[in-house]
């Protein structure tokens, strides 16, 4: 390997936002092993924000959605990188850095682009798969737990997919020791934020964060009655104000959850960010709350990333896999009612979603009041 210490390192960053989040403690390992090096991320045009204020990335470039690999790569060659850290799994995303010329390329080894890099890093010690489930597996499970089958084990602490990335950092020379998933919001994102929200850094009340969607899709999302039940409750007991959140496409979904709210919360203790912020927005958002109820998704993981404590009900996915922040940080609150067919990592529930409907609101609650009285 030619001098990393004084390189010019290309990290090509994920595509989907929780996954970046959970890809900033191997940045920040890299920054740790090579402080002189200058260190550029490529990532999505929607991700930017996320990279702007990061204390790891000397330089952000991106790429728009319909972009051609052909044309990210020349554009890369005429930075004249020394080194490329690929860190997803995508074929695309090494011929980027092939097509780019850059002598280093390193990445985990994965059929069809093995050829692309220099060093082809093998899978990690730890590694567990994301199964997805089928239909007849999840009845078997069931029928099993009635019969009496043994519980599933833990998974082993190195599961988690920071662990992932740290490992490909290790292959360059930087350390491995996991460490919190960390994110900076940008001051002025606040100026943004006030449109909808009065930004106030005087502000003494509890503002809670309620994030009711989920992308991948709604075996991840707890009922909204539930968000509603809970919210309620928690407005009788604290007088606080509560965030919506969501992307353009959960606009519906926090509207109905507004207006299943209470009439003295709905009327101006409630206001809905869905569809409206920018990434740098959502963070200055998240940032304010003093609390997020979310559905495992990427706002999850930029909330605990920016230091925001999470309570969240996980229904198809592992938080052992994708929980946030450092696994087992006790500020969190991630909450399971674990029938035998969870994790399935399904979009859609094929039975009754009962890893869900079985975590009840006042378990939400009850977790909240534990974040709110911690020191």
């Amino acid at each position: 390997m030619s001098d990393i210490a004084h390189g010019r390192i290309l990290v090509r960053g994920v595509n989907w936002l929780g996954d970046a989040v959970m890809t900033t403690p191997a940045l920040l390992r890299l920054r740790e092993a090579f402080p002189a090096a200058h260190i550029t991320l490529l990532t999505a045009e929607k991700l930017q924000d996320l990279w702007r204020a990061h204390p790891a990335v000397d330089d952000v470039l991106t790429f728009k959605p319909h972009a051609s690999v052909l044309a990210v790569g020349w554009r890369l060659r005429a930075r004249q990188f020394t080194h490329a850290l690929v860190l997803p799994n995508s074929p695309r995303s090494a011929l980027e850095v092939f097509l780019a010329g850059i002598p280093f390329r390193l990445g985990y080894a994965r059929p069809w682009r093995n050829r692309l890099l220099t060093e082809a890093v093998p899978p990690r010690p730890g590694l567990v798969a994301m199964h997805k489930r089928s239909a007849g597996e999840i009845k078997a499970l069931i029928a099993g737990a009635s019969a009496g089958d043994a519980p599933r084990p833990p998974l082993p602490g190195t599961a988690h997919h920071i662990h992932a990335y740290l490992n490909l950092v290790a292959a360059l020379g930087a350390g491995a020791r996991p460490l919190a998933p960390t994110l900076r919001a940008e001051p002025f994102a606040d100026s943004g934020l006030a449109r909808y929200f009065p930004v106030d850094s005087q502000r003494t009340g509890c503002v809670i964060g309620l994030n009711p969607g989920a992308e991948y899709g709604p075996a991840k999302r707890w009922p909204l009655e539930s968000f509603a039940e809970a919210a309620n409750e928690l407005y009788r007991r604290l007088d606080c104000e509560f965030l919506i959140f969501g992307g353009p496409g959960d606009v519906a979904l926090a509207e109905q959850l507004r207006v299943r709210l209470a009439a003295p919360l709905a009327h101006g203790h409630v206001t809905s960010l869905a569809g409206k912020t920018r990434l740098g927005e959502l963070m200055s958002a998240l940032k304010h709350c003093r609390v997020l109820i979310t559905n495992d998704t990427g706002p999850m993981h930029v909330a605990a990333a920016l230091g925001t404590p999470v309570v969240v009900p996980f229904g198809s996915t592992s938080p052992e896999l994708t929980g946030p922040g450092l696994p087992g940080e006790p500020r969190h609150r991630l909450l399971q009612a674990a029938p035998p067919c969870a994790p399935c990592f399904l979009r859609k529930c094929p039975i009754d979603l009962r890893c869900l409907t079985e975590i009840p609101p006042d378990q939400v609650v009850a977790a909240v009041m534990a974040v709110l009285a911690a020191p």
